[in-house]
Order: C-alpha cells, then structure tokens, then sequence
C-alpha cells in the first residue's frame, strides 16, 4: 500500500509524492469533499490542476457523484490511474461520496493490490482514519444531506491506524480549531498525526511515515 497524506497539497515534501509514484502521469483528482459549494466547485478543481501540472502531473476529474451505485464502473476507472488526489473540503461530505459510490471498498482493494497510489491533504487525508470523531469541529456533518442526500457517516476508511489533524498551527487554520482538537486529541492521550501545512504521512509498503 502505499499512501501520501498531508496537511495542504504536497505540503514541503512533492519530491516524496514523486518517489511514491515513479515518473508523472495521468492522475485522478476526486474534488467530491467540495460538493456542498456547488459555487466554488470548479475553482477548487482548477486549484489543484494548477500544481499537479507543474509537477508533470495530466489531472482528470473524477466525479464520484457519477458512480453512485456502480462500483464496478468506478473500479474500472480508478484502476487506470496510477495515483489518485484527493483534495480537501468537508470530511463528511467526501465520505458520503465514497458510500455512495462504492468507493469505500474500492479503493481498500486497489491499494491491496498495489495497483496505485493514494494521495490527499486535508478531508482527503482524514477520511483514511479508523473514524472522524472530533472532525465536526471544523467540517459541518449538517452539509452532508443537502450535497449528497444521505446522512453523514462517522467511520473512516480505516487505512492508518489513527486519526490525521491536519493545518496545525497553520495560516489554514486562522480561528485555531485545528491546533484546539489537537491539543485536546494530546490531552486525551489519543494517538493522532497533528500535521503543520508542512507535514505529510507516507506509507511505502510498510509502516507509516511521519514527515516533518
């Protein structure tokens, strides 16, 4: 399995996101944690486009609202991409997505088979966790019936062993949630990656990672 997890993008570590995947390809960008802003939903693709690009990266949205109900339609396609990005927004909503379209067990598979790699930052990177228990603190689980129609879901996918806070002590995080639920998740003796927009966890086959 092998996994690029970060705070925001690439974090300080793209030359690591390179080693994972070899020489730069097609990518698949799943935006699906930004479809309760239907307005900024196009500029938050074009956002990522932009630095995928310049690491040699060809992105090609994949919309996970288009494969509600057929996984195996959304594994044929996932299985073409050697990585997948999945980009920030609201955790909730991206998981719901993921529900929706199978993409809870897909993607499990397809990273057992080592058929590609993942890679995401923010809500891409958390819903990987064993459950989302202190993520409403900064995404609304309220926006997930009106984007996906569906209540909101409070597992993870359960690929690392625990939960990822990501933009601690970050210029993402201007009102300090983040850096609090750290703190507390520190306090509570839970076991958790606090992430700076810096840091990435990676996963090459074998133990996790923590890069600073």
């Amino acid at each position: 399995m092998r996994l690029f997890l970060a705070s925001y993008r690439f974090g300080a570590h793209a030359d690591r996101l390179l080693q994972l995947v070899g020489t730069p390809g097609r990518v698949g960008l799943i935006p699906n944690a930004c479809d309760a802003w239907p307005a900024a939903w196009q500029s938050a693709v074009t956002s990522d486009e932009v630095p995928l690009r310049r690491l040699g990266f060809r992105p090609e949205v994949v919309d996970l609202r288009e494969y509600a109900g057929a996984p195996d339609r959304l594994r044929a396609t996932l299985a073409g991409f050697p990585l997948l990005w999945v980009r920030g927004g609201n955790t909730f909503v991206l998981r719901a997505q993921f529900a929706r379209s199978g993409a809870d067990a897909v993607l499990p598979a397809l990273l057992a088979e080592d058929a590609l790699v993942y890679a995401g930052y923010s809500a891409g990177a958390c819903l990987l966790s064993p459950d989302l228990h202190g993520i409403e603190e900064a995404d609304d689980p309220a926006e997930v019936r009106p984007a996906t129609g569906v209540e909101p879901r409070w597992d993870g996918l359960g690929l690392i062993d625990r939960p990822i806070v990501p933009h601690v002590d970050s210029p993402t995080d201007p009102d300090g949630i983040c850096t609090r639920l750290a703190a507390r998740f520190r306090a509570e003796g839970k076991p958790h990656w606090a992430l700076t927009d810096d840091d990435a966890v990676i996963v090459d086959g074998g133990a996790p990672e923590l890069l600073n």
